[in-house]
């Protein structure tokens, strides 16, 4: 009886440690799996030189919001608007270099990093905003996502700014002959060497001098989206405004290469799934508010000289050295781009 008792025990000690030892895989496993779903903290840096109530800008206040909610706050996004932390002239440099994190800018000023983000800026390339969306949704994006990658800069987000026009106080552009002896504020290097097809000279001036420059009469006209024209109140020293839709704007949202390699799997998906997200928003914005814009310049006195389709062969052959130029600059990958645009139905 003792012997069956002394037996009993030891079963019993027995069940007690496997149970203990089952009991601490257990939790192991639970603390494994939960840490999966944990992000590291970090905190990011993103810069933009929009208004800060422009379509993009709010698109991108709410994209910063968003990773740092759906993270619990360990994915810390410190949005500087409006130029509070860097100009669109120091931007590239900084997000190739590490001085930022993240930052937004125009694929203009990105076409001095890779020519092949000229495209953009191709007059009459892209003939819809159907047509810039299905664009940026296939080969197109990849190469010119691969180009940057190779510079230094991880794409995470193209964002529609909208249509390109133009704005001048000397007389209404019916046809590119009109712009003959102009001087008009140009916004990059293929725009530029249209305005000169057109026989009118390009200045580069910076966004925020293009008010004093009209008001003083040092330029003639400027060309850029209707939604900039408004918030940077071009209706009061510009009294003409063609819309003839020559360019659609991208505005790039793109982080330090090096920086981004560094981030674990998760915070690389919740950044890249938060952009795709945002950049759908973005999209759907451009086309209503460049109507909405055009719409209150009108109320505001301007007068609107809208190129209709039958009128745009005429400035699209005109406007032929600036897509020369851009196959110049840009190369085999430029000409490979052209081409595939198109060819989108």
């Amino acid at each position: 009886m003792k012997k069956l008792s002394f037996i009993l025990s030891i079963c019993f000690l027995l069940s007690i440690i496997l149970s203990g030892c089952g009991g601490n895989t257990m939790t192991k496993q639970a603390s494994s799996s939960g840490g999966k779903n944990e992000y590291e903290p970090v905190t990011i840096r993103l810069a933009y030189n929009l208004p800060q109530d422009h379509h993009i800008s709010i698109g991108i206040e709410n994209f910063a919001k968003k990773v740092t909610e759906k993270s619990g706050g360990k994915v810390k996004i410190q949005v500087y608007p409006a130029g509070q932390l860097l100009s669109d002239k120091e931007m590239n440099q900084a997000i190739l270099t590490g001085g930022v994190e993240m930052g937004v800018n125009s694929s203009t000023l990105w076409s001095s990093v890779v020519p092949a983000m000229g495209i953009f800026d191709v007059p009459y390339a892209f003939s819809n905003y159907e047509k810039a969306g299905k664009a940026l949704s296939g080969e197109m994006r990849e190469k010119l996502n691969q180009a940057m990658e190779e510079k230094g800069a991880k794409v995470l987000m193209y964002a529609d700014y909208g249509y390109a026009q133009f704005a001048n106080n000397v007389r209404p552009l019916k046809s590119p002959a009109d712009f003959k002896g102009l001087k008009i504020r140009s916004i990059g290097e293929i725009p530029s060497e249209m305005i000169k097809a057109y026989g009118a000279s390009p200045v580069f001036l910076g966004a925020g001098e293009v008010y004093t420059a009209l008001q003083r009469k040092t330029i003639d006209g400027a060309t850029s989206g209707t939604t900039a024209m408004l918030q940077r109140h071009y209706d009061e020293v510009a009294k003409y405004l063609t819309i003839n839709n020559y360019a659609y704007l991208e505005f790039i949202l793109a982080m330090n290469k090096n920086f981004w390699d560094r981030l674990p799997e998760n915070t690389k998906n919740l950044l890249s799934e938060t952009a795709k997200e945002t950049e759908q928003w973005i999209r759907a914005q451009a086309k209503s508010e460049d109507e909405r814009t055009a719409k209150a310049l009108k109320e505001k006195g301007m007068q609107i000289e809208a190129i209709s389709e039958a009128e745009l062969p005429e400035w699209k052959k005109a406007a032929e050295p600036a897509r020369a130029a851009y196959i110049k600059q840009a190369g085999d990958l430029g000409k490979k781009l052209l081409d595939s645009i198109e060819h989108l139905q």
